[in-house]
């Protein structure tokens, strides 16, 4: 467990397509939200669920989104805040719908970011950046790339540099994530493979 690191849970999205209230639906008996904040625990002394609304998530420990940046990118500029206030090198960024993420995700982040601004994982070819390992210092580019007036976790990882790590997808990509009601059914059968 890493008391330098802050795994930040990302949970404050609207959801849309699954009909709201993404972080507490249920997979398993065990809602979105609490699965990611169990794995996280077992990553970092210091875990905060970023939300754009307290609602979101009551009773977790709570980090407010930067209500002027819009979608995920928001989230990670509050954690590099407060990484950065609370003496934390680095921000894990772990989203509320990725229920299979894999436990090995900080120890292999953590080792390819090294001489890096960013390590972000990736699996069938394609990277996932709101599973990613950041530097608190990238928060000294964020208002640079903002006034570019782009709001993409990937423009910024590309900004400031990053390495992509890759993980195998077997029957199961680590990095599914949970959009809708049958992306939602899907997750359900796959616990029971």
């Amino acid at each position: 467990m890493s008391t330098g690191l802050l795994v930040a849970v990302l949970a404050g999205g609207e959801g849309r397509r699954i009909g709201g209230g993404k972080p507490s639906r249920l997979l398993g008996g065990e809602t979105l939200l609490a699965r990611a904040l169990r794995l996280a625990r077992g990553w970092s002394d210091e875990v905060r669920t970023v939300v754009r609304d307290p609602g979101q998530a009551a009773g977790a420990p709570l980090l407010l989104d930067d209500a002027a940046i819009a979608g995920p990118l928001g989230g990670l500029a509050a954690a590099l805040r407060f990484a950065r206030s609370h003496g934390h090198e680095a921000v894990l960024t772990l989203p509320c719908d990725m229920p299979f993420a894999p436990p090995d995700l900080p120890g292999r982040l953590g080792t390819a970011i090294e001489a890096r601004a960013a390590a972000i994982a990736a699996s069938g070819g394609e990277i996932h950046p709101v599973c990613a390992m950041w530097r608190r210092d990238v928060l000294d580019r964020l208002d640079a790339y903002l006034a570019t007036g782009r709001r993409s976790l990937r423009g910024f990882a590309e900004t400031v540099g990053f390495i992509e790590v890759d993980w195998s997808v077997g029957s199961l990509d680590p990095f599914f994530n949970i959009n809708s009601a049958q992306d939602l059914r899907r997750a359900e059968a796959m616990l029971l493979r």
